[in-house]
């Protein structure tokens, strides 16, 4: 009698299967809309690459690392048919691939561990969903080889010289990104420490290697961009750091990170407890700086907690993983490894899905207030300039993105006039008087101003609230620019174009 094919297709339909939460996580990100501050990013990259001078004509908070990697979709979409989002997504998934791909060649192979670890690691480059190509999403990418790296030198595996210089690189290059991660290697290595003896630690090439990285990169930010540490770090230490902060421990008991946390302890302490090697308590190390980072940032937000999530699920795999390969005999263990592949995959799927804004955001794109702010812009004005007065990063990003329009203000939105305006001025004033502004206002207010101006707008999208305290009247930002006359001749040009909630459009008359 002839061997039925079944028992060869199978596995490899499992295998198959083992990837249908990664393909549902790609069709998520290749679906509007991209991440507000991803967006934002890019068009201030994009302005940059169009001449305006970074921390002098452009100011953000964030430093250069983060502007200098977005200039490869910038210059993509500068010399290819490609448009500014979509050469965005196309590096941001070719880097998921590269990292994951050597990840894939550092981790273990064969058994139940090997098996869910190749589909859990593609995976979980994929999950983070709306927060896509944010900082901590790519941090957490390019620490996943980095990692398993580690994992290999805490247990005296040897790993060849072209493999740990690449990964020493890209993972130097993800906590860069902001001085918050350096809390994950900083772990990560006192694990190394701890199970290698401080002898032999310290002589290992990859922790010194990253930090010749580092300090080669602080030593570039006064030479190429002097403006960032004289100008902008004043600002954000006067203006933007008080913006929004909540203590350490409401951070801890927000929703993402609460949810992070409660996963990834409890099997923190499992790895401790050895007995599952090293790769378990390194990923437990990481996660746990991955949390330090979003604790000591104080805002809360939901990407924060993107690394700690991913670490939980990537821990929660390998405990699982390898607690089965011990439990069950090798041939078992071979045989039922497709099936907790996938099991893996639909978990960690869940994992990541509950409480998350994708695919939802997705889903309701067209009739979302970004995506009728974008029709809206992209119907009055496409591919125009357009002056945002808003406190708001989302919706004004991604709507202008895929209005192909480009905002005119030096910052990316209302930011400093928040930071100014924290506190009621003295005497019952409104506003300060333009004579009497302090230095940064002050500079804001001229340049917003002149360059209206000099080049007016083809409209102008203010935001209904402005996001300062009333001091017993709203903060109207069109009537604080107006005080100056040039910038009242300016308004009295454009006419009104339509809204959408919070959000009024003026377009230029003629």
């Amino acid at each position: 009698m002839p061997e039925s094919p079944i028992p060869t297709a199978a596995p490899v339909l499992l295998r198959l299967a083992a990837w249908l939460p990664a393909l549902a996580f790609l069709l998520t990100i290749l679906a509007p809309p991209l991440n507000h501050d991803v967006a934002a990013l890019l068009d201030f990259t994009g302005r940059w690459w169009a001449g305006e001078r970074l921390y002098a004509d452009l100011i953000d908070v964030n430093p250069p690392l983060i502007f200098l990697l977005t200039l490869a979709p910038v210059a993509i979409a500068d010399w290819t048919p490609l448009g500014p989002v979509a050469a965005m997504l196309a590096c941001l998934l070719a880097f998921c691939a590269l990292a994951t791909g050597m990840a894939l060649r550092l981790a273990p192979h064969g058994g139940m561990e090997g098996a869910c670890l190749a589909a859990a690691l593609p995976l979980l480059a994929l999950s983070a969903g709306y927060d896509f190509g944010q900082r901590e999403h790519l941090m957490a990418v390019a620490a996943l080889p980095y990692l398993l790296v580690a994992a290999r030198r805490a247990e005296g595996e040897p790993t060849g010289a072209g493999m740990w210089a690449a990964s020493t690189l890209l993972a130097a290059l993800g906590f860069a990104l902001k001085p918050h991660f350096l809390a994950i290697p900083a772990l990560v290595e006192a694990v190394v420490l701890l199970r290698r003896g401080p002898a032999r630690a310290l002589r290992d090439p990859v922790p010194w290697g990253m930090a010749a990285l580092w300090l080669l990169y602080l030593a570039s930010i006064p030479a190429f961009f002097p403006n960032y540490l004289h100008h902008v770090l004043p600002l954000v230490r006067d203006y933007y750091l008080g913006l929004g902060d909540f203590a350490w421990w409401q951070v801890i008991l927000s929703e993402r990170l609460g949810t992070a946390l409660a996963a990834l302890l409890p099997l923190a302490l499992v790895a401790a407890r050895g007995g599952f090697g090293a790769l378990p308590q390194v990923v437990a190390a990481a996660g746990l700086g991955a949390a330090l980072a979003a604790i000591v940032q104080q805002k809360g937000w939901t990407y924060h907690a993107v690394p700690v999530r991913m670490m939980a699920g990537l821990l929660a795999v390998l405990l699982a993983a390898r607690w089965l390969d011990r439990a069950l005999p090798a041939r078992r263990a071979l045989a039922a490894a497709p099936g907790a592949a996938v099991a893996a995959a639909f978990i960690l799927f869940l994992h990541n899905l509950a409480g998350a804004e994708a695919p939802w955001r997705e889903i309701t794109w067209r009739w979302s207030r970004a995506g009728e702010l974008a029709a809206l812009v992209g119907r009055e004005v496409p591919g125009g300039r357009v002056l945002v007065l808003s406190p708001d990063i989302f919706p004004v990003y991604p709507a202008l993105n895929y209005a192909a329009a480009h905002s005119t203000l030096r910052t990316m939105n209302l930011w400093l006039l928040q930071g100014v305006y924290g506190a009621c001025p003295e005497g019952g004033a409104r506003y300060h008087e333009i004579g009497a502004m302090p230095p940064a206002e002050a500079l804001l207010f001229r340049r917003t101003v002149e360059d209206a101006s000099a080049a007016p707008p083809d409209a102008i999208l203010v935001a209904r609230h402005a996001g300062i305290p009333a001091c017993g009247k709203e903060f109207d930002v069109l009537e604080y620019l107006s005080r100056d006359p040039a910038f009242a001749a300016v308004l009295r040009r454009y006419r009104p174009a339509g809204g959408v909630e919070g959000y009024r459009l003026f377009r230029r008359a003629g």
